[in-house]
């Protein structure tokens, strides 16, 4: 595979990218490239979440290694969204559901955020980049990622963290959602005042809430996501009552799942239908079916009937786990439960 070849997986669905020419001059290193996410145990993981992990599988063909952090650390920061005695608890349920969320073919590694925050090297670390970063440039970049109502200290403290994790875990990309830039900027930024190089950073654009565009995707709001270890049931209906316009490609979740979670996962997305109704269709190429849609060659339910049976397939594991352990869920608090 050559470097193109490379560059287009590591920018599939991606949408914006700092640090092109640094990647690609990487790349043509030959040397091995290493890449992490970050998930603060903060609540369950859904489909939002799973696309931001299938990115793993383009940088698998890419010849990427992926790190996952679980940011146990972080969780408590932001405002306590995970209460201090829970996060021990909240840190082994996110590492399972990720366990089981997809299909790995080679699981990546798992790196807990508490290892290595709490060392004194780290820490030092964090006290000298509080020292040259103003209040408010801490405050725009944790702006999207934590709550920010009436700020805690801790939540100033947050991208701070964030941008050493790049350091610490030693990899070349961090990547994540598009809310995320401003703290991968500040990273850019400051990394190199402490004596450390700048890392790429890879944005994946946020899917639409399954309600469609002007609800906000939630956890508080079960009809707007999809857990991993929802039931069958669940997913069947949430998808049949997801907003899925007929022709309408712009803000439709169906069409971001099918394109950024099942295709680079499954490589293809095969459409069942009745010879009626023009019979079984595959798409091996998102523009393919995107046009298809947009051109209403492709009805609203033959695609969702799809993408609800790839979903179902897909996290499978995860649904069979927690099916079995519903008292883990129900010790860890009502929102998490399927």
């Amino acid at each position: 595979m050559d470097v193109n070849e490379r560059l287009s997986l590591i920018k599939n669905n991606v949408i914006d990218l700092i640090g092109g020419d640094e990647l690609k001059e990487k790349i043509k290193s030959g040397k091995t490239i290493n890449a992490y996410w970050g998930r603060a145990p903060t609540g369950s993981l859904h489909m939002g979440h799973a696309i931001s992990l299938s990115k793993i599988f383009d940088f698998n063909k890419a010849g990427i290694k992926s790190k996952i952090l679980i940011a146990d650390i972080h969780a408590a920061l932001d405002d306590q969204k995970a209460p201090w005695d829970m996060i021990g608890k909240r840190t082994d349920f996110t590492k399972k559901c990720i366990e089981l969320a997809l299909p790995w073919k080679e699981k990546p590694e798992f790196v807990i955020g508490s290892s290595f925050q709490l060392l004194k090297d780290y820490q030092l670390d964090v006290l000298k980049m509080s020292t040259i970063i103003t209040i408010t440039r801490a405050t725009r970049a944790a702006s999207e990622v934590t709550r920010m109502k009436d700020p805690k200290v801790s939540e100033l403290i947050y991208p701070i963290m964030q941008s050493l994790d790049e350091e610490y875990l030693k990899v070349d990309i961090q990547w994540g959602g598009v809310d995320q830039r401003h703290i991968m900027a500040l990273a850019r930024d400051y990394l190199p005042k402490l004596g450390y190089k700048p890392r790429v950073e890879v944005m994946l654009p946020l899917i639409t809430s399954l309600k469609g565009p002007g609800v906000k995707m939630s956890s508080s709001l079960p009809d707007t996501i999809i857990k991993v270890y929802d039931s069958e049931k669940s997913i069947n209906d949430k998808i049949k009552n997801a907003y899925c316009p007929e022709g309408v490609t712009a803000d439709n979740p169906i069409l971001q799942l099918s394109q950024r979670l099942i295709m680079p996962i499954k490589n293809k997305l095969v459409i069942e239908r009745p010879d009626k109704y023009g019979g079984t269709i595959e798409f091996s190429n998102y523009d393919d079916l995107e046009k298809t849609y947009k051109n209403k060659k492709l009805h609203p339910m033959d695609l969702k009937n799809a993408v609800a049976k790839e979903l179902i397939n897909i996290f499978s594991k995860a649904r069979k786990y927690f099916e079995d352990h519903l008292d883990t869920l129900k010790e860890l608090g009502p929102q998490f439960m399927p």
